[in-house]
């Protein structure tokens, strides 16, 4: 008897977190509208509807399709259009184009959710369910909640290049002055743990534990801000040659970068699109909208360099062992990232940290069978690791062990640097 209650509770669990995870994806499109659902800016933009559709056909195809009895499948058609990059489950519409998907429309893919949270409701009130089929579950729970803050990129994508920049969310909060001496931790020289060790969820990438040696470093105890950024800005550090990586010198030289993403000058002042629309920068904000060859030169700019992820890691959990309850995360609605609050690390929250650090498998990594292998292994080349979470991501979604990845040259997330050195 006490066995069934614990299976019926677990159960109960799984679809309390599935429902409040699909609700909030609703509730962050809620704003738009029906135009806004299908725009595909650059090809690393989604448009909101792909996204309301391929969280909903993780569910549909690796939960109800091989697990519920009898279960009819919404649209035989959506398994083509919706499945993202799984070689595993055949063909695919190409991601560049799916901004030319006006059909099926979006009251269609409404009614696509609809289906499958009835379909998920009835499972999950059923009988018990296995280990395995949990981890599937927490796995697509967890994936929606990735898509919510790629939901937030490509929205702000998609409004700020549009020449009315337009309002998403006003924001209203009254904002204070931030401390910002410069100041650093410093960790000694020794062997450290890093990766994931524990009982909750996590994903394929932050495995296995293991050790790494570190050399004594200090970092910086807080973010580097919009107001420091400008300084690298007006003392030319996008012409000097000296503070930048060759590829990322080339980069910025073609694109004719001067400046963050979104960012420009009128009238002598710094201003740039936010999701309340076109504001003065705040020089107290973490700088955000800037990648890997930019947050690099700006290390180099100070003298100092990027802390590598293992660093990172190691000076997080030294310091910042549990997230904070006031930490800048997306349950905050801020849709910003917020000057520091008295002494705050920032480890947690406002922006996505870039590492100087490729993103590879840890030692002990093991690519699962089928299509959940491709989650995160076949990803494991020409990209950088971040960390940290952003405004964008959900509080219980993030862990000092997450490991964010992203291309060099990308800029469009939410994306900023603390400052290290060694001893």
């Amino acid at each position: 008897m006490k066995l069934k209650e614990a299976e019926s509770t677990t159960n109960k669990r799984l679809l309390e977190k599935y429902l409040e995870v699909r609700k909030l994806t609703e509730e962050i499109c809620e704003p738009l509208q029906p135009e806004d659902y299908v725009v595909q800016p650059v090809v690393d933009v989604s448009p909101p509807k792909w996204h309301l559709a391929h969280v909903t056909w993780f569910f549909e195809n690796f939960v109800l399709k091989e697990h519920s009895s009898g279960y009819q499948l919404f649209d035989k058609d959506y398994h083509f259009l919706f499945n993202s990059y799984y070689e595993t489950e055949g063909e695919r519409w190409i991601r560049a184009d799916r901004g030319i998907l006006t059909r099926p429309w979006v009251k269609e893919i409404m009614a696509y959710r609809e289906y499958v949270d009835e379909h998920m409701i009835q499972f999950l009130n059923a009988d018990p369910i296995s280990e395995s089929l949990k981890v599937i579950l927490e796995i697509g729970i967890n994936h929606e909640q990735q898509h919510q803050e790629l939901l937030v990129y490509d929205l702000k994508h998609i409004l700020g290049i549009n020449p009315l920049f337009p309002v998403y969310k006003p924001f209203d909060k009254l904002v204070e002055p931030a401390i910002l001496d410069e100041h650093y931790l410093e960790i000694e020289e020794g062997v450290y743990e890093v990766g994931y060790n524990g009982p909750g969820f996590h994903f394929d990438n932050e495995e296995g534990v293991h050790k790494t040696f570190l050399h004594a470093y200090r970092i910086q105890d807080r973010l580097i801000t919009a107001g420091e950024y400008i300084a690298f800005i007006e003392d030319g550090g996008y012409e000097d040659f000296n503070h930048w990586l060759m590829e990322g010198f080339e980069w910025a030289k073609k694109e004719t970068i001067k400046a963050p993403f979104y960012w420009f000058k009128e009238d002598g002042v710094w201003k740039h699109y936010t999701l309340s629309g076109i504001e003065e920068v705040n020089p107290d904000e973490p700088v955000t909208h800037i990648n890997f060859y930019e947050a690099d030169a700006f290390a180099k700019w100070k003298g100092k360099r990027l802390p590598t992820e293992f660093e990172w890691e190691v000076a997080c959990k030294t310091f910042e062992k549990d997230v904070p309850q006031k930490a800048n995360f997306l349950d905050e609605r801020n849709f910003r990232p917020m000057p520091r609050v008295g002494k705050s690390t920032q480890f947690f929250g406002d922006v996505w940290e870039w590492t100087n650090s490729a993103y590879v498998p840890y030692p002990y990594y093991k690519k699962a069978d089928g299509a959940i292998g491709e989650y995160n292994g076949k990803f494991m080349v020409n990209q950088m690791v971040l960390r940290g979470g952003s405004f964008a991501t959900m509080k219980n979604h993030i862990r000092a062990s997450y490991r964010n990845f992203f291309h060099p040259h990308l800029r469009w997330h939410f994306t900023g640097l603390r400052l290290a050195e060694t001893i």
